[in-house]
């Protein structure tokens, strides 16, 4: 392979008397016409290479393929209307319908309108109180940098101007007079990668222009944050606020919106827990906490009497909570799996909520009057199929199949438990087509992430459905690092702890080969953003293990990342090189941009990220390509796909997500030595 040079500079940068050299710190700058050149030189290789695999075009068509048939979402019900998502086949972005009765459905919101490409996505609607009035949220090319507009639900007519520059926000309204929205002061420099860390929640009142906008939290240097939220409670009476320092614990308050003097009411001032609204009943407000609680519990402030009481008690699995229909639904994980109970807000057992399988539900959540609530039944080989679900019987009803092309009865779905390097016991779901031969040569995808107290729960994905119709095994390992398990599962994957995770990665894909799923000749690693670090780490403490390692919008340079947009929000999860000498000298041991080494074969490594990438940014994989380009000695090709106009992930038109599922599997199977399907 002849990749394009990449200079290098002369840039050193200094932590606790140890030089650090950072010779590609100019591809940093995401503004300058050197870093466009580079991208565009190294997309003209990667792209010449993906475009001679014999079989890309055969992937294609099969993946789209394979999209192409109607998705519909749960629906919900706001005033006279039902709404419900769909998207026909290949659109690039879903859209927003809404029918009255028996009557035909019509189109309220369609985001493929938005932009010519559909680069545009929807994020958040929220309706206003009477029903009235819908606040949306849009992200332009992926951006975290969002606009709201408020648009008539009657007429679906734009009734002000858009607010602008909206980031990490909810939107909730207080009545039909305004909402609440949290934004960052506009950064100097670049917007996609300078630093933001003073978050404020605004009040606006419509009718009247943005920048009379009140900052209602997040001004003053003691009620500093990098992320505040506000949420008011379904009865107004109540306005909820969240500051955290980082993606993992939160100071609480409150302000009553019917007091004289909406004082800010500090609940709980520590961040060593994440606690936040579920809901309220009069003066009484319940709450979701994991404080002295590692596995979370439900709990309740009654704020005429100051007093905090237990709802539901913390148990043995970690808990999600949801609310509708006057009842409290108790989500918990049993080794990944959903199990669910429906309490009342005085946290009386009502029933244990029969499920149609073994798998991950998602749902129930509505109005405190919809006596009818929905939920989505899913695993890797079953496709979302919804339910709905009687709040008073507790009885479930077949709502609408999944149109999915894709014949379950022909897979199969398993989970194994292996042993970690220190003896921990890791769960893994292995997903393939019945009849696949366990051999050792199967082509096999390992999937992890392993961070923030994220669970991966089993879920259907087209992607994945088209990887295991290729014969390929597709594995994915419950790390440390993630929240399977509770806080302290977590926790174990932070830090100065952080090298458990990979050390459970590395296990999972030392299992797969002993028990002949797979050889280390065909098998593929794969991850994003946090998990992009672990595929990168794990690609360069072991690179013999993998034949293929594909990194998604990794955090790849962490003695940097803090310094880039909301990055220093991760601390709880990394740390920082700042923070203390020992912290520095254990990040530096495993950051993969410091630990690609000088003649070392490494697997075939396609990096992918976008150019406008504003929450992990593609410095990082710039970087990492160029340390891999310059110093990897072998015949495996290490090269980056840099989507264009296209963020971290979310939003992503269809169009975009075809091409690069299309591009991964290429790439994997032609590496592995596969030349016709």
């Amino acid at each position: 392979m002849h990749y394009p040079k990449t200079r290098k500079d002369s840039v050193v940068d200094t932590y606790f008397g140890h030089d650090i050299a950072d010779p590609y710190r100019w591809l940093e700058d995401d503004l300058s016409q050197d870093t466009a050149e580079w991208v565009t030189g190294q997309n003209s290789v990667t792209f010449d290479y993906l475009g001679q695999i014999p079989f890309r075009q055969q992937i294609r068509d099969l993946v789209a393929n394979s999209q192409n048939y109607e998705k519909y979402s749960q629906p919900f019900v706001h005033g006279d209307y039902t709404y419900f998502y769909k998207n026909d086949g290949l659109q690039n972005q879903s859209v927003l319908y809404r029918k009255k009765g028996d009557e035909e459905a019509e189109v309220f919101l369609d985001p493929n309108t938005f932009s010519q490409e559909g680069t545009t996505s929807l994020g958040e609607v929220k309706f206003s109180k009477d029903n009235r009035l819908v606040a949306y949220s849009i992200s332009e090319g992926g951006s975290d940098w969002r606009k709201i507009f408020v648009i008539d639900t009657e007429t679906k007519q734009q009734i002000e101007p858009e607010i602008v520059d909206a980031k990490f926000t909810a939107i909730s309204w207080i009545g039909s007079k305004g909402f609440y929205y949290s934004s960052y002061d506009k950064p100097k420099g670049s917007e996609l990668s300078a630093r933001t860390d003073q978050h404020k929640l605004y009040y606006h009142e419509l009718g009247t222009p943005q920048s009379e906008d009140k900052v209602v939290f997040g001004a003053l240097e003691s009620q500093k944050h990098r992320y505040v939220s506000g949420i008011t409670t379904h009865d107004d009476r109540f306005l909820v606020i969240t500051g955290a320092e980082s993606t993992s614990g939160n100071r609480l308050f409150y302000v009553d919106l019917e007091s004289q003097n909406q004082a800010v009411i500090c609940l709980h001032d520590t961040t060593d827990g994440d606690t936040y609204l579920v809901d309220s009943q009069d003066n009484t407000i319940l709450f979701y906490t994991n404080l002295d609680a590692p596995n979370g519990k439900v709990v309740s402030y009654h704020t005429q009497a100051q007093q905090w009481d237990v709802v539901i008690a913390e148990q043995d699995q970690p808990l999600e909570i949801s609310k509708g229909g006057g009842s409290l639904f108790a989500t918990y994980m049993v080794d990944v799996l959903s199990k669910i109970q429906q309490y009342t807000y005085q946290g009386e057992l009502v029933r244990e909520v029969a499920l149609p399988g073994q798998g991950t539900v998602y749902g129930l959540q509505g109005r405190i009057e919809d006596k009818t609530l929905y939920y989505t039944f899913t695993n890797y080989v079953t496709p979302p199929t919804i339910f709905s679900f009687d709040v008073d019987t507790g009885d479930s009803k077949l709502y609408q199949e999944s149109k999915a092309p894709f014949e379950r009865m022909n897979y199969q779905s398993k989970q194994v438990f292996y042993t970690s390097k220190d003896g921990t016991k890791v769960p893994m779901i292995i997903s393939y087509k019945k009849g696949t031969k366990l051999d050792g040569s199967a082509p096999t995808m390992l999937y992890g992430y392993g961070g923030f107290n994220i669970s991966l729960t089993p879920m259907f994905s087209g992607n994945v459905a088209n990887w295991l119709e290729l014969g390929g095994i597709y594995a994915v390992a419950n790390m440390r690092g993630g929240g399977e398990y509770g806080k302290a599962w977590h926790n174990a994957g932070t830090q100065q702890q952080k090298q458990n995770v990979f050390d459970d990665f590395i296990a999972a894909a030392e299992y797969l080969i002993e028990h002949d799923y797979t050889s280390s000749e065909r098998l593929a690693i794969r991850g994003g953003s946090n998990g992009g670090l672990l595929v990168g780490a794990c690609m360069t403490q072991r690179p013999e293990l993998f034949k293929v390692a594909l990194p998604a919008v990794g955090v790849l340079d962490m003695l940097r990342y803090h310094t880039f947009t909301s990055g220093e929000g991760w601390k709880y999860d990394f740390g920082t090189s700042e923070q203390s000498e020992a912290m520095f000298q254990y990040i530096l041991g495993y950051s993969p941009v410091h630990n690609v080494k000088e003649g070392v074969a490494y697997p075939a490594t396609l990096v992918t990220t976008a150019d406008h990438d504003d929450r992990v940014v593609p410095a990082h994989s710039y970087k990492f390509i160029a340390e891999l380009q310059d110093k990897h000695r072998g015949d495996n090709p290490v090269l980056i796909r840099i989507d264009v106009n296209a963020g971290h992930g979310a939003g992503m038109p269809l169009s975009k997500q075809i091409d690069l599922t299309t591009d991964l599997y290429a790439f994997t199977l032609f590496n592995m030595g596969i030349e016709s399907l």
